[in-house]
């Protein structure tokens, strides 16, 4: 008879978070210094680049500003001037109050549409 492999849910919290700790470190230690330093590089990228909404943005946005420090502004306004021709700002503070108004006369509207059948 067969042997039921190990999963996940056949351990506890602690010893699941334990096997993961150990994965981690055996992980880091087997990789070289090339393939660590790519493999940093493709979780930064992802990080930062693939962000989704306005509140991960945020997040990229004081990560690069921590890490910039003083320089921070200055690099952005070399960026600014570098691309001063592109005039696809982004709005970031969308009229949340204009959008829910939006929303409300789009559901009134469909609420008069009823069939005048519909009792």
């Amino acid at each position: 008879m067969k042997k039921k492999p190990i999963i996940y849910s056949d351990l506890s919290k602690k010893q699941l978070e334990n096997i993961k700790e150990i994965y981690i470190q055996k992980k880091i230690e087997s990789m070289s210094h090339q393939e660590l330093k790519q493999y940093v590089l493709e979780i930064i990228s992802h990080q930062i680049k693939d962000t989704i909404g306005k509140e991960e943005e945020m997040e990229a946005w004081k990560e690069m500003s921590d890490f910039f420090g003083e320089q921070f502004e200055i690099i952005i306004l070399e960026i600014q001037t570098k691309f001063i021709d592109d005039k696809n700002v982004i709005n970031t503070e969308i009229d949340s109050q204009k959008q829910r108004i939006e929303l409300l006369e789009r559901n009134n509207f469909d609420q008069e549409k009823k069939d005048m059948w519909d009792d």
